[in-house]
C-alpha cells in the first residue's frame, strides 16, 4: 500500500501543513487506521476509497489525528485531492463523503485546489474565564465556530500579539471541543495577507497546528464582515507557516492553496 505525505498550503516543501495520505480499495477497522496516523505521526493522516458511480460522492474520505478520528480537516483534504490529481486516480472535480457531509475538491491546471467546505456558524460568545491566562495575551472578543469545527475563536489586539502567544496548552484543553483559534487584523496588508492566525488543538494531540483549513471556514466570514471583501487571504503565522485564500459565498466558504508531495513510499503491514 502506498503512502505519501504532503505539504499542503505551500507550494515549497517543507512549509505548510503536512499530512499523510492512503488510497486504498476500502477502509480496515478503526484500530488500524489509528494506529497508521499514530505511525506518521503528523497532525492528521488521510484516508480515502473510492465509491461506485451515480452517487453524490466519488471518494468517501476519514482523517486522523495521532489520537484520534476527527470531523473536519482542510488541509488533508486539500493533500488528498493533490494525491489524486497528480497520480491521475481521479480527473476532474472530487466529490468527497466524509462525516462533515460532501465537500469537494477542484484543481486548476496550476496545481492549485480549491475546496468547497460549509461556513462556520460563528456566534459571539463570553470570553471565557481563564483564556486570556491560558494563552498569555488579552483577548478582544471570543467566538463560538458550532459543531464541525468544534473550536473557540478569539480575537487579539494586533498581528504581533498574535505570533508572540506562548501559550499553557494544558489550561486551554477545558475551553472548547478541539481547541483555540487566535486571530488578528493582518498589520501591513501590503504583505500579501488579511489577517493572521493561529490554532492550538490540545485536545485532540496537536499542541500547535501549522496551517488550518477548516479553521479559516470561521476566519473567513469574521474577517469578511470586518473588512467588506468577499475573498480574503489568511496567513497561518506557526513556525512552519502558510497561506490560505478563502472567499465566502453564504453557507460555503471556499478555500484555496497549493500542496507538494515530499514523501511516497510503501507501507509494509
Amino acid at each position: 500500500m502506498r503512502i505519501r505525505i504532503v505539504d499542503a498550503f505551500t507550494d515549497r516543501p517543507f512549509t505548510g501543513n503536512p499530512a499523510g495520505v492512503m488510497l486504498l480499495d476500502a477502509f480496515p477497522e478503526d484500530s488500524w487506521l489509528q494506529n497508521v496516523a499514530l505511525e506518521i505521526n503528523h497532525a492528521e493522516t488521510a484516508f480515502a476509497h473510492p465509491l461506485p458511480e451515480g452517487g453524490e460522492a466519488d471518494w468517501a474520505l476519514r482523517w486522523f489525528t495521532p489520537a484520534t478520528e476527527v470531523a473536519m480537516c482542510g488541509h488533508a483534504t486539500l493533500a488528498t485531492a493533490h494525491v489524486l490529481h497528480t497520480t491521475g486516480a481521479h480527473k476532474g472535480p472530487v466529490r468527497f463523503a466524509t462525516r462533515s457531509g460532501v465537500l469537494v475538491a477542484e484543481t486548476a491546471e496550476d496545481g492549485t485546489v480549491t475546496l468547497d467546505f460549509p461556513t462556520a456558524p460563528l456566534s459571539a460568545v463570553d470570553v471565557p474565564e481563564g483564556v486570556a491566562e491560558a494563552l498569555g495575551a488579552p483577548v478582544l472578543a471570543a467566538f463560538d465556530t458550532g459543531p464541525y469545527v468544534g473550536d473557540l475563536v478569539v480575537e487579539l489586539a494586533d498581528e504581533r500579539a498574535v505570533r508572540a502567544l506562548r501559550p499553557d496548552h494544558k489550561a486551554l484543553t477545558t475551553h472548547s471541543e478541539r481547541g483555540i483559534i487566535a486571530t488578528a487584523r493582518a498589520e501591513d496588508p501590503a504583505a500579501g495577507y488579511d489577517f493572521v492566525s493561529r490554532c492550538f488543538f490540545p485536545n485532540v494531540g496537536i499542541d500547535e497546528d501549522a496551517v488550518t483549513g477548516s479553521a479559516h471556514t470561521a476566519l473567513a466570514p469574521l474577517w469578511s464582515q470586518r473588512l467588506g471583501r468577499a475573498a480574503l487571504t489568511g496567513l497561518q503565522a506557526s513556525p512552519r507557516s502558510g497561506l490560505v485564500r478563502t472567499e465566502v459565498r453564504g453557507a460555503r466558504t471556499l478555500l484555496g492553496g497549493r500542496a507538494v508531495t515530499v514523501v511516497e513510499g510503501e507501507l509494509l503491514v
